[in-house]
């Protein structure tokens, strides 16, 4: 925000609001004997869940305090009057929000929904403000009395630990992001692309022309590397002008994914073209809002085997139609790897036919004959890949991944995707990319030409090895373990599979990265079991819109 506006971090205090009568009178008594709730008359502590009539004396005491705009009251009915009357008081004196009525709506237990309908008003300019959220009752572990548990998202729903409210001149103008032939990209119509294209405002929204308008926003809490998202546009009280700012992205491609995603829980998926690197697609569904398709770090299972498998060709270990005998199980430094529940062993098996089949044992086995040490795969990965040096540019915060020169049993495990190997979406669909090409484009979402950024640089893969590879993957897609997933599919398709054990989880992260012509797409469902099970579908579906 400009014009000297202030912030306020989550847990500061309510201001003078003018309170709207939602509940009507205040009651005089409860606030003198500090709520009534959860007190007896022999002044025993209360204990046990709050009961229904606790329920609704709390809120509507809390309810009452807030409309009225009085911030140490309504935080005194919260266990954590500190942090609620500082976000109280904010809400007021920063966000400017004031004739605040409450609606609560029917109680599920200890739960009560609520509507809150307001005014927001700034520099002689007012709009209504209207959105829903809900409190839980709890009992006070040292009182005993009944209590609104505290979280941020009481006061609104979008709101997180630390965030803010702030009402003013906006931090930047607002843009029109359009897609690659014009298309305008809204968060309405592609809600994934929503924290994206707050970013894009926020990083490219003075490059893109235009002006500031009025608005009210989160603005949200740094993380620990002192980085902190984007502000969230709540309302706006004066529009600005809108600059153009193009990006890459198709709105079929990104329609498609979008869809797909939301099959599937805690899903991402990046689509890229691998003639150019240009990002054509990036969605995520998550219930924390996290970009994971381009920022997360975890382990991607078998689709590192693209990168294991050119580690060994390029390295003379064997070849395509060389062997990789698959046996049930293969040690390494005392550690037993095991394959897929099923898979026949195959001590004849080539490099092509336990890659399309997925063999975990084939890649154990290779990754200890010479000429390779624990910095072979790492040395793959950066040099051939352009993976793990932490300098992709993509326009907006991305993680390049990382796989770490290790020794012990992680040297094993990182050949197959486990250990201390981390990716995301975005970089598995580069991994593709290059694999099919030979030449590592790093991957981008605006064009450096509007900023001059550096992209990325690889010597990418020798043209024999990508060839090998590209033949490997068309199998796969064909015959191997990305058969069902890739069906119907025309044209020149290929594709891996893979699924990465997470400590905790019952069930296995799943992962896919293909290709279609000329898109490539990575997709990971966390918790979603095979590679074919969720992220098969989903990449599918994305290549599928792509051609």
């Amino acid at each position: 925000m400009g014009k000297g506006v202030k912030t306020a971090v989550i847990g500061g205090v309510f201001a003078v609001m003018v309170g709207g009568a939602g509940y009507g009178v205040y009651n005089i008594v409860s606030a003198v004997s500090g709520g009534g709730s959860g007190s007896s008359a022999a002044g025993t502590k209360e204990t046990g869940p709050p009961d229904e009539g606790e329920v609704e004396e709390t809120t509507r005491s809390f309810f009452a305090a807030w409309e009225k705009g009085d911030a140490s009251q309504a935080a005194s009915y919260t266990n954590n009057a500190q942090e609620a009357g500082a976000l109280l008081t904010a809400y007021g004196d920063e966000a400017h929000i004031g004739k605040v009525g409450i609606t609560p709506g029917k109680a599920t237990g200890t739960t009560v929904p609520f509507t809150v309908k307001a005014t927001v008003t700034f520099d002689g300019k007012s709009e209504a403000l209207s959105y829903e959220s809900e409190l839980t009752v709890v009992r006070g572990q040292t009182t005993g009395r009944a209590l609104v548990d505290w979280k941020p998202s009481v006061v609104h729903p979008d709101l997180k630990e630390g965030d803010t409210l702030v009402t003013g001149e906006a931090a930047q103008p607002p843009i029109d992001a359009v897609d690659r032939d014009g298309t305008v990209l809204t968060k309405e119509k592609y809600p994934s692309l929503g924290p994206i294209l707050d970013t894009l405002r926020q990083k490219y929204g003075e490059k893109a022309g235009g002006t500031p308008g009025v608005e009210l926003v989160i603005r949200h809490a740094e993380n620990a590397m002192g980085e902190s998202a984007a502000d969230t546009p709540l309302l706006t009280l004066a529009e600005g002008e809108p600059g153009k700012l193009r990006t890459t992205l198709s709105a079929g491609v990104q329609a498609a994914a979008e869809k797909a995603v939301r099959q599937y829980a805690e899903s991402s998926v990046v689509a890229v073209k691998p003639s150019t690197g240009e990002v054509l697609a990036v969605a995520n569904h998550r219930d924390d809002g996290f970009n994971a398709a381009f920022q997360g770090r975890v382990a991607p299972g078998s689709t590192m085997k693209i990168i294991t498998a050119a580690m060994l060709i390029d390295n003379g270990v064997t070849s395509m139609n060389g062997p990789a005998p698959c046996p049930p199980t293969a040690t390494w430094q005392s550690q037993t790897f095991k394959n897929l529940t099923g898979m026949e062993p195959n001590e004849g098996a080539s490099l092509a036919n336990s890659f399309l089949r997925s063999c975990n044992t084939a890649f154990i086995k290779l990754v200890d004959e010479k000429p390779l040490g624990d910095a072979s795969l790492t040395q793959e990965a950066q040099e051939r890949f352009g993976l793990g040096r932490d300098d992709w540019k993509t326009g907006i915060a991305s993680f390049d991944g990382s796989v770490p020169a290790v020794a012990g049993p992680d040297r094993a495990a990182n050949a197959i995707g486990q250990g201390q190997v981390q990716m995301n979406p975005l970089n598995m669909a580069s991994v593709t990319a290059t694999a099919i090409t030979g030449t590592f484009r790093q991957p981008y979402l605006v064009s450096p030409d509007l900023d001059g950024r550096q992209l990325a640089r690889a010597k990418g893969l020798p043209a024999g090895t990508a060839d090998q590879l590209k033949q490997m993957m068309r199998l796969t897609a064909t015959q191997g373990t990305a058969q069902e997933a890739m069906s119907g599919l025309r044209g020149d398709i290929g594709a891996k599979t893979g699924s990465a054990e997470v400590d905790g989880n019952a069930t296995a992260d799943s992962w896919f990265t293909g290709f279609r012509d000329d898109v490539a797409a990575a997709a990971m469902a966390q918790q979603g079991g095979h590679g074919g099970d969720a992220a098969g579908p989903i990449v599918a579906a994305v290549l599928r819109a792509g051609g």
